[in-house]
């Protein structure tokens, strides 16, 4: 939430409870004064508002128009529930932040915007907003009409408590749920990124199968076929398919190696990220110097996640930065896991440069985590990762003395 300060009457908006009672009559009193005896206009166009969007939405959902009228009608109340914030902050030194804004997912389509829409729960507390402020409008407007000919003794104290209440009104159900709607939005999103992300994956997958050792494994089944045919007719050309078949299994092996090391590498599984990320140093074109300093081993999902970004920023090494030496440094600081890739290369790196680093900060930011790049022009490069840190699943036998390997700190220059 916004820090609050003081106001000029000593008072202090937001959330910190109402402000005293004054007899004098200063500016203070006359902005309540102008406050209620405007609810009772801006309350009767809000009703009339929310009773005709709800009835008419409502009365039609039987139909293909019912309910994107009411979805429709949902963000006009959050307008209008935008509207009488402003109009507190200016006249009820209220301060609070605004909503967070409906969370647009890629790939949903009309119906998910649609359902979206008619679940925001920011336009339906406005709309309950709204019905529920008509009556207390009629009755405040009322009450400080007559106290202005009638109790002008001790208007400001009645002024003041009616204004309170629309004070509580208006924090209650107008302000954002302690931040819960701004992380549910987050989640929402990042829930849509981890399943594109996902999707994505398997495409990979499948593609590289369907191309790669697919497409090799159906030509050795067709030149087997041909050195059986031609076994008893031609054994030294049949001799020399078999030969050749015989390299074709080797590189369809060893696509099928590298396919698994994409998908999730065994030396990582084994012997956790100390060794997986010296083994990718070691196909980095630039020698590279590992620190890993844990005394545990994280969650697996956090240490996928942390090897596959280590592995994707030292493919940018290679590739892109034109760089000498590199750097990674992996530790844990209380609850989380922090990774620091660097490199004395030309610089200029950034997640808008069409390098993976955009992907890489939308998978970090799903998982709750933060991706921070510093490449100035002529360099050096700085990629700081932050991954929340979960303990790792306790395992049982013989998976636990296989896999249960504690890495400590270790130094490898590899190149």
């Amino acid at each position: 939430m916004t820090p609050t300060s003081s106001s000029p009457d000593g008072s202090t908006p937001g959330h910190e409870g109402p402000p005293p009672a004054r007899l004098a009559y200063d500016r203070h009193t006359w902005k309540e004064v102008a406050h209620l005896l405007s609810d009772l206009p801006v309350a009767v166009a809000g009703f009339v508002y929310t009773v005709t969007m709800v009835a008419v939405g409502a009365g039609l959902s039987v139909t293909v128009v019912g309910l994107p009228l009411l979805a429709g009608g949902l963000a006009g109340a959050r307008l209008l529930g935008r509207w009488e914030r402003a109009r507190a902050r200016a006249l009820l030194d209220v301060r609070m932040d605004e909503p967070s804004r409906l969370p647009r997912r890629p790939g949903t389509g009309l119906l998910g915007g649609l359902w979206n829409g008619l679940k925001d729960p920011v336009g339906w507390r406005t709309v309950l907003y709204a019905f529920i402020r008509l009556p207390w409008a009629v009755l405040s407007f009322t009450v400080t009409l007559v106290g202005l000919f009638v109790l002008w003794p001790v208007l400001p104290f009645v002024v003041r408590a009616l204004a309170n209440v629309d004070r509580a009104m208006v924090r209650g159900l107008l302000s954002p749920s302690d931040e819960l709607e701004r992380r549910i939005a987050e989640l929402e999103s990042d829930r849509g990124i981890v399943v594109d992300t996902a999707a994505a994956d398997l495409r990979r997958i499948e593609r590289d199968l369907h191309d790669g050792a697919q497409a090799r494994l159906v030509a050795l089944a067709m030149g087997l076929g041909l050195a059986k045919e031609k076994l008893l007719e031609d054994p030294d050309a049949a001799a020399a398919m078999v030969d050749e078949a015989h390299g074709e299994v080797k590189l369809a092996l060893q696509e099928l190696r590298d396919l698994a090391r994409g998908i999730h590498p065994a030396v990582l599984t084994d012997r956790g990220l100390d060794a997986a990320l010296s083994s990718v140093a070691s196909r980095c074109t630039v020698p590279v110097q590992v620190t890993v300093d844990m005394a545990a081993r994280p969650a697996e999902a956090i240490e996928g996640i942390a090897y596959f970004t280590v592995s994707e920023l030292l493919q940018n090494v290679s590739k892109h930065s034109g760089a000498r030496t590199a750097s990674v440094d992996v530790w844990r600081r209380e609850d989380r896991l922090l990774i620091q890739v660097q490199d004395d290369g030309r610089g200029g790196a950034s997640p808008s440069g069409g390098t993976g680093m955009a992907g890489l900060a939308e998978r970090l930011g799903a998982v709750d985590g933060l991706f921070v790049v510093d490449s100035p022009a002529g360099g050096p490069t700085v990629v700081t990762a932050e991954l929340p840190w979960r303990d790792r699943a306790p395992r049982r036998g013989a998976e636990t003395a296989r896999a249960g390997t504690r890495p400590g700190r270790s130094g490898t220059s590899s190149g």
